[in-house]
């Protein structure tokens, strides 16, 4: 795809459907839907937005590219510190490659900050290797195995953490 003219934006509520298209297609494609991912996907003013999160929207007039989300963490240590967790990021595969993830990331990033998280945390597989790689490269690094945490998905052999 020639060079895209994106934005990036705050999720609307018309923004829902494309949210869960773009998460649906990877979830479903290389792991299968878990009740934890369907209630954000369904739901995501009252799992994501109410409870203190962030949807970032990449746009190219009117047609959603990309999303992240980011949310108070659900399992956050007991360590002193706040906590975020960024969740449900997607990129259509027909924008990959025009640096879409990482803005979204950064912008998730900013928002943990805003909010006055002092750690953001993340789950996924290793199979999903050009999202790890982009991890990495913001400075997130893989939990230890006595640092992992309890986690809701089957699917997550991955725990990643950056200190804000």
């Amino acid at each position: 795809m020639p060079d895209l003219d994106w934005k990036l934006r705050e999720f609307t509520v018309k923004d829902g459907p494309a949210f869960a298209a773009l998460n649906r297609r990877w979830i479903d494609e290389m792991f299968g839907m878990e009740e934890q991912d369907a209630r954000q996907l369904d739901y995501p003013q009252k799992t994501i937005i109410e409870p203190g999160g962030y949807i970032a929207v990449a746009d190219v007039n009117g047609w959603v590219v990309g999303t992240g989300a980011i949310i108070p963490a659900s399992h956050a240590p007991d360590d002193g510190k706040t906590w975020m967790e960024v969740i449900k990021m997607a990129t259509d595969p027909s924008a990959q490659g025009h640096g879409i993830g990482a803005a979204v990331l950064d912008r998730l990033i900013e928002v943990a900050r805003d909010r006055g998280a002092d750690a953001v945390w993340l789950e996924t597989n290793d199979k999903l290797e050009a999202a790890t790689a982009l991890y990495k490269r913001k400075g997130f690094r893989a939990l230890e195995a006595g640092e992992v945490w309890q986690t809701p998905y089957a699917r997550c052999n991955l725990q990643m953490v950056l200190t804000l």
